[in-house]
């Protein structure tokens, strides 16, 4: 599973029981029509009794589901940190020494084996299946088994990072398919369940309820995730989530977890995003996400009541982009985004996932609240280039002249580093800039004095530099030139 750690302390409790205090997020763990399955099954219902209600059935759900549901083995190697070496020259022997008792180098690849398992969903019966993209991330081999112990070698279609969605497919035909329903329907305290693969236990069933709705967590401000208290544990990444019509609502992603299982805690991928992602993946074989070029921030009742709203309420406006789709269509900074295109947002964590579904080029109409009054805007949406593209534009740069991947910096890591420009470096492969010391989490500023602040930027001064060059790098808030051999 994914996991975003955070401080973890150690409790001893009573009765021979031992917690952990800490908190972690583990495991980051596709549209109906010729997807959608035509077998449509009764809702399930909780028969009253006596003012309480029963545990429903979820056997025809699952007897009706689970052969579409797979295990997803992977293996591959994943990039690990290398010990802080000197360089030693070109004449020195201690790198020789390093290398024959196995330990990396500077020059070395730093790549150790990678397995994993994970679950996956049948969306179409040529072969078409949906996953979470971390479960599938730096793999050579995608291994697909269906419940009838057939399986087959499973290309990548496509990976969106930021939304952790992956599209596989398979060589097969005639494969049973789930039903695909509408999060946007689902209610708070109904009904749900999963099936996956938790610890490689094939096709293990469990269920709960939604506890929440379009949550946002941390890094994550482009998903509005269904909390449940479903039992999700590692391995079942990838999983549907069903509601109790036996329709798949959301892709099991996250738990939150004090020991690495389950606490009670997980999260979902609507349905509707995963759905909107492979149909871009299928068709145009990239991600393009709206962008209005505006920084927002919560309103508490402090700044309800400054701005004159009668409760706390929409999206503030902190900052407006220059030349912006924001910017051209009037948006001003003290603006509050109450609607976006007739969907209300209540919080400021409901605007980035509705911005960046819609069309870029498209018109979206926004009604916001100004001096006390509201006003209706109408905004041609933009394409979010330096967040969206990020993960296919570090593919794209990995293994080129340079070896290493890069992408963009968000507005947010710009005002951390204090930089108007800069490229961050995401990995770094064998290379010139391997060989020069450069690292992943390094800033590129500049080339040869030149300012970048872009991907096809970045590698235009590269293909225009000599045998030569020269990186200016931000590294812990300190800037250094790094020369580069790339002749």
């Amino acid at each position: 599973m994914k996991t975003i750690a955070t401080r973890k302390t150690a409790l001893l409790i009573a009765l021979l029981a031992t917690f952990s205090t800490g908190y972690a997020v583990h495991d980051h763990i596709g549209l109906p029509g010729a997807h959608a399955s035509s077998q449509t099954l009764p809702p399930v219902t909780a028969a009253p009794s006596r003012g309480a209600a029963s545990i429903p059935d979820f056997s025809d759900i699952v007897a009706a589901n689970g052969p579409a549901v797979v295990n997803i083995s992977v293996s591959g190697t994943m990039k690990v940190a290398q010990p802080e070496l000197p360089d030693f020259g070109d004449d020195s022997p201690f790198p020789d020494f390093f290398k024959r008792f196995a330990i990396p180098t500077p020059h070395g690849n730093g790549r150790i084996p990678k397995q994993g398992q994970g679950s996956g969903f049948i969306v179409s019966p040529d072969g078409v299946i949906l996953t979470n993209a971390h479960v599938v991330a730096d793999a050579d081999e995608v291994i697909v088994k269906l419940t009838d112990k057939r399986e087959f070698k499973a290309k990548v279609v496509g990976a969106d990072r930021i939304t952790d969605v992956a599209v596989l497919r398979i060589d097969a035909k005639n494969l049973p398919t789930v039903k695909i329903g509408n999060p946007q329907e689902a209610r708070v305290g109904e009904w749900v369940l999963a099936i996956g693969s938790p610890f490689g236990f094939e096709n293990s069933v469990t269920a709960g309820i939604i506890s929440a709705k379009s949550r946002t967590l941390p890094d994550e401000g482009y998903v509005p995730f269904m909390q449940t208290d479903v039992a999700i544990n590692p391995g079942n990444s990838g999983g549907p989530l069903f509601n109790g019509k036996g329709e798949v609502i959301g892709i099991n992603s996250q738990i939150y977890s004090r020991s690495g299982g389950y606490q009670g805690l997980s999260f979902a991928i609507p349905i509707d995003v995963a759905m909107n992602i492979e149909q871009q993946l299928l068709s145009k074989g990239k991600i393009s996400r709206g962008k209005l070029g505006v920084t927002i921030q919560e309103v508490n009742q402090g700044l309800a009541e400054s701005f004159g709203l009668d409760k706390p309420q929409g999206a503030l406006v902190s900052s407006v982009e220059p030349n912006s789709p924001a910017a051209k269509a009037g948006i001003e900074a003290g603006d509050v985004i109450l609607k976006f295109n007739g969907q209300t947002i209540d919080r400021s964590s409901t605007l980035p996932a509705l911005v960046a579904a819609t069309q870029p080029g498209s018109e979206s109409h926004l009604e916001i609240w100004r001096h006390g009054k509201t006003k209706m805007i109408t905004v041609t949406t933009g394409e979010l280039t330096d967040l969206a593209s990020a993960a296919d534009k570090s593919l794209t740069a990995r293994g080129g002249k340079l070896g290493l991947a890069v992408r963009p910096l968000s507005p947010s890591e710009k005002r951390a580093a204090e930089t108007e420009h800069g490229l961050v470096v995401e990995e770094v492969a064998d290379g010139p800039a391997a060989r020069a010391g450069i690292r992943p989490g390094d800033i590129i500023v500049s080339v040869d004095g030149h300012p970048v602040d872009g991907f096809d930027q970045l590698r235009s001064r590269i293909e225009h530099a000599g045998k030569n060059m020269a990186l200016l790098i931000q590294r812990d808030g300190q800037r250094l030139f790094v020369p580069i051999k790339i002749g």
